[in-house]
C-alpha cells in the first residue's frame, strides 16, 4: 500500500512539475521577442527569460487574460499596482495607491501621489484609457484627470495625455498635501498639462498651461520692509552695472514674467534627459529669493513647490524694484559673504554701485555656483570664460558699442584673487 501511495505522489509530483515547466516553455516561446523588438528581463522562481513587452501588453489587454488579471497585483518601483476588470466598460484599471513618482523638476526625491488610477483598451496596437489622479479624502470631483492614447510598436511605446484645466489648488492638493501653506493661502488659477512620453527611451515632452495664477495670505508684503543680514544694502539701481548682468545670469525673462517662467521650465526638461548635458536649472530670481529667505534650499518636491507660491505671491506684493533689491541685498557670493556691497568691497574694494562693467559681469557670473567658482578663481587667476562671455550677451539695455566694448574688457580681464578669509 504504501509503495502504491508513493508512486501516486510521484507521479503526481512529476506532472505538476512537467505542466509548470510546459507553462513556463509556453510562455517564454510565446512571448519571447522578436530580433531587435523592445523587451525585458522576467523572472519565476530560478528561472528567467527575455520576454518581448509589445507582446506582453497586447496579452495583458486581451479579451481572454484581461479579466482574469482582476483582484490581482504586482509590486513596482512606483508602488503596489493593482488590476481590476470592468467588465461593463470591456477596461482593465491599474489602480497604484499610494504611488511614488520622480519629478525631475521638483527635485530628486520622489512625490507620493495618494491615488493614481488608469484605465486602457486596446484596439489592434492602438491603445486608449483615462489618467485620475486624487488627493487624500477627495470627493468625486476634486480629482485631476483626463484622457490619454498611446501606439505600440515593434520596438517601443508612444503615448500622450492630455490632462484638461483644473484649479492650482486641486493640483497642489494632489501632489503636496501636507504643505503647511496650503491652510493659510488662498491658491488662484488654473493648470493644464500636454505629455508626450517615448518607451523605453523614457524620453518624454511636458506642455503645461497655467492661467491666472494668484497667491495670498503669505504674508510676503512684510518684506516691504526687511532688512539684510548680510551687511549694508547695496541700493543698486535696475539699470546698474551690475544688476543688469545679474539678471542676464540668473533670470533674462524676468521682468516679463510672474514669478514662474514656463519657457525655461520646458526648455530644462528637455536639456536634463540629454546625456552628457551638464544640469539646467529653472529657477527664476524671484524663487531663488523665496529659497534664500523662506523655504531653504532642500532638494525635494515639497521645498520647489513651497517655493513657487512664495515667489508668485512676492511679484503681487512687492513687485520687481523691491525684489531686484531684496535678491542683491541677499545673494551668495562664496566664502561665506552674501549681499552684492559686501561681494564688491571684499573682491574689487569698491563699493557695488562703482563696479566696472567687467567686474559686474565677473561678479553676476558667480552667482551660478559661487564657492566652486570662488576656488577656481584662486586656483587659476580667473572664472570660466565661456560663463562670463555668455552673461555679457545677455545684459539688456547696452548699445551695441557697449556691448562690443564690454565683451572685449571681460576677454581681458585678470583680476586679483581675494585670500580665503581665517
Amino acid at each position: 500500500m504504501n509503495k502504491i501511495l508513493r508512486f501516486v505522489i510521484y507521479a503526481l509530483s512529476a506532472l505538476v512539475v512537467t505542466a509548470c515547466l510546459a507553462v513556463f516553455l509556453i510562455v517564454k516561446f510565446a512571448l519571447a521577442p522578436a530580433p531587435g523588438e523592445w523587451s525585458t528581463s522576467v523572472k519565476a522562481g530560478p528561472l528567467s527569460f527575455q520576454v518581448g513587452v509589445p507582446a506582453a501588453v497586447r496579452l495583458a489587454t486581451s479579451s481572454w487574460l484581461a479579466p482574469r488579471l482582476d483582484g490581482h497585483s504586482v509590486e513596482t518601483r512606483f508602488g503596489t499596482v493593482r488590476f481590476a476588470w470592468k467588465a461593463a466598460d470591456g477596461l482593465l484599471e491599474l489602480r497604484c495607491a499610494p504611488c511614488s513618482l520622480e519629478v525631475a523638476a521638483l527635485g530628486t526625491q520622489p512625490i507620493q501621489v495618494e491615488g493614481l488610477v488608469a484605465t486602457v483598451r486596446r484596439d489592434g496596437n492602438t491603445l486608449a484609457g483615462t489618467l485620475t489622479a486624487t488627493p487624500r479624502n477627495a470627493d468625486a470631483a476634486a480629482v485631476i484627470q483626463g484622457p490619454w492614447e498611446g501606439r505600440l510598436a515593434p520596438k517601443g511605446l508612444h503615448f500622450s495625455a492630455d490632462i484638461k484645466d483644473a484649479p492650482i489648488a486641486r493640483w497642489y492638493a494632489v501632489l503636496a498635501p501636507h504643505l503647511p501653506e496650503l491652510q493659510r493661502s488662498r491658491i488662484g488659477g488654473t493648470l493644464a498639462v500636454r505629455a508626450q512620453v517615448a518607451l523605453p527611451e523614457g524620453t518624454f515632452v511636458v506642455l503645461p498651461s497655467v492661467s491666472q495664477f494668484t497667491v495670498e495670505g503669505l504674508g510676503t508684503e512684510a518684506m516691504l520692509g526687511a532688512r539684510t543680514s548680510c551687511g549694508a544694502p547695496s541700493k543698486l539701481a535696475n539699470d546698474s552695472w551690475l544688476a543688469r548682468a545679474v539678471i542676464a545670469a540668473e533670470d533674462q525673462r524676468f521682468f516679463t514674467h510672474a514669478g514662474y517662467d514656463l519657457t525655461e521650465i520646458v526648455a530644462s526638461i528637455d536639456n536634463n534627459q540629454k546625456d552628457g548635458q551638464q544640469k539646467r536649472g529653472a529657477s527664476t530670481l524671484t524663487q531663488q529669493l523665496a529659497k534664500m529667505l523662506v523655504t531653504g534650499s532642500d532638494r525635494t518636491a515639497e521645498r520647489k513647490l513651497r517655493e513657487l507660491l512664495y515667489a508668485v505671491e512676492m511679484e503681487q506684493t512687492l513687485g520687481k524694484a523691491r525684489i531686484l533689491q531684496l535678491y542683491l541685498d541677499n545673494a551668495p557670493w562664496g566664502g561665506n559673504l552674501c549681499g552684492a556691497e559686501a561681494a564688491a568691497r571684499r573682491y574689487f574694494k569698491r563699493p557695488a554701485r562703482n563696479l566696472e562693467p567687467a567686474q559686474a559681469v565677473w561678479l553676476a557670473a558667480m552667482l551660478h555656483k559661487p564657492q566652486a567658482v570662488l576656488e577656481q578663481w584662486r586656483h587659476d587667476g580667473r572664472i570660466d570664460p565661456d560663463r562670463t562671455k555668455w552673461v555679457a550677451e545677455g545684459v539688456r539695455g547696452i548699445s551695441r558699442n557697449q556691448r562690443e566694448a564690454l565683451l572685449k574688457s571681460v576677454a581681458a580681464a585678470r583680476f586679483t584673487a581675494p585670500e580665503a578669509v581665517p
